[in-house]
């Protein structure tokens, strides 16, 4: 979004949105009250909906589109994309209490919960949408740019600009170096002056912001403009394709008195990472009574099949190449680290990754808790620690790393390891190590919460029915 409106209108929203579900958690306890005379509701034990149905509510808002910007939305719309929204997250909650048996809380306080959620949050776009149409119904309050420079830069950038203005861009004139092309036009826009001239234009228009659109090599010309809009106190940008690379985000900081151009080949929104931070230590703590005892079930088994620590300890490489202590319990004889060298010979996997069928380093109850992926549950530690995710690439030893042979394949490192990913519901260890490079490359090129949500879900059954593990 280019216009800051869009983001300011995004935020407002988004602050609704969490503060009139509160406000509805509480219509729904007091209705509750009033027309549940045989047991009085204990708020107390209620609250924890209001956290855990957020973190629902506003994912699910995300990939139903109820966040879409009104230029593209309607009222229909925008109730389809809520409906689905609050169906999907009232859905799960209803099947969480039932596989967890909650008995204690009032599913006449979840209906009213639902009713007055959709009432809120269809009211808060529908007030989104007429503020929208009103404030773009006419030019007045579009955006005035001036373009500095008339060429093919310069016309691309007017064309992206017309195309995706979402609350009106007018473009007052064009600069160029050239005099002689005063009094022009490019495309049906005028050419008003020249750099030289720019503090007159300014002075003369309304201008809100100066695009800076000339070639690289005229770069060095740029410092008369910047200090002309300095005087006059009018936003500059500089079109930041200095080079020939592709880039998913491009943005800037400020260092002291210096200005840092940053280019990320991955772009992730933090708002939505946080989400995702969310939803990893919700899910784990819901999962928890179930897990603390097959955890203690496996280590107790473990330890009575063959000597040698519980856990097996070994640094992995994740986020940004960190190193970090990833745990599992171990499925081989203690001495398996040193056999390594004496069967890497056998290995039968493609790339820098070590797989064996039958590989003898592994004990009788290591081939049960690694074909039904049991021995990778302390890695839950890991996701509460922060050094992983419970969706996201596997992380990789130091060994597989440095057989890496191209450097596109260390892209992985730009996101967070998982749990798992698209190649734990793919096929797992059947897949060559290229095509699980391919689909770890795909996972970071689309991920969204909405991603995470189906890997988590598709993996259910990969790992029920053992699907490629070894």
């Amino acid at each position: 979004m280019y216009d800051n409106r869009s983001k300011e209108l995004d935020r407002i929203v988004f602050t609704l949105d969490i503060c009139l579900t509160i406000l509805a958690f509480f219509l729904a306890i007091w209705l509750g009250t009033i027309f549940r005379n045989d047991k009085p509701i204990n708020i107390f034990e209620h609250l924890f909906l209001v956290p855990l149905q957020l973190t629902f509510i506003v994912s699910f808002l995300s990939y139903s589109g109820a966040y879409n910007s009104p230029r593209d939305m309607t009222t229909g719309r925008y109730a389809w994309a809520i409906f689905r929204a609050l169906g999907l997250a009232f859905g799960l909650l209803l099947g969480i209490l039932f596989f967890l048996k909650i008995d204690y809380i009032s599913r006449l306080v979840i209906l009213a919960f639902a009713l007055f959620e959709f009432i809120c949050l269809f009211l808060i776009r529908l007030w989104s949408l007429t503020y929208f149409k009103k404030t773009t119904r006419d030019n007045t309050n579009a955006l005035r740019l001036l373009i500095v420079g008339t060429g093919e830069r310069a016309k691309e950038v007017v064309h992206d600009l017309l195309k995706q203005s979402e609350w009106g861009i007018t473009i007052v004139g064009h600069l160029d170096p050239d005099p002689t092309r005063v009094g022009s036009d490019i495309n049906g826009i005028p050419v008003i002056g020249t750099v030289e001239t720019i503090s007159a234009c300014l002075k003369d228009h309304v201008i809100d912001e100066v695009i800076v659109a000339i070639p690289r090599s005229l770069l060095q010309d740029a410092e008369p403009i910047a200090l002309a809009c300095e005087e006059e106190g009018i936003k500059l940008r500089f079109m930041a394709d200095l080079f020939r690379v592709q880039t998913a985000r491009v943005t800037l900081t400020q260092v002291g008195h210096t200005p840092l151009l940053a280019m990320e080949p991955v772009a992730q929104d933090d708002a939505q990472l946080f989400i995702k931070r969310i939803i990893d230590l919700s899910l784990i703590l819901l999962a928890t009574p179930l897990f603390l005892p097959l955890m203690a079930l496996t280590a107790i088994a473990i330890r009575l099949d063959s000597p040698g620590s519980v856990l097996f300890v070994q640094q992995r490489v994740g986020l940004r190449k960190h190193l970090f202590p990833m745990f599992k319990f171990r499925s081989m004889y203690h001495d398996a680290e040193d056999r390594l060298k004496e069967i890497e010979h056998l290995n039968e996997a493609e790339g820098p990754i070590f797989k064996i069928t039958d590989d003898p380093r592994v004990t009788r109850v290591g081939k049960f808790i690694r074909r039904t992926s049991l021995d990778e549950l302390p890695q839950l530690f890991n996701v509460i620690s922060g050094d992983m995710s419970l969706v996201g690439p596997r992380p990789m030893s130091i060994r597989d790393v440095d057989l890496f042979d191209k450097g596109i394949q260390r892209k992985r490192f730009s996101v967070k390891p998982g749990l798992t990913c698209i190649w734990q519901i793919s096929g797992r260890s059947n897949l060559p190590f290229t095509k699980w490079l391919e689909l770890d490359l795909e996972y970071i090129e689309h991920w969204s919460l909405w991603l995470d949500m189906k890997i988590l879900f598709k993996t259910i059954p990969a790992v029920l029915f053992s699907k490629g593990a070894v």
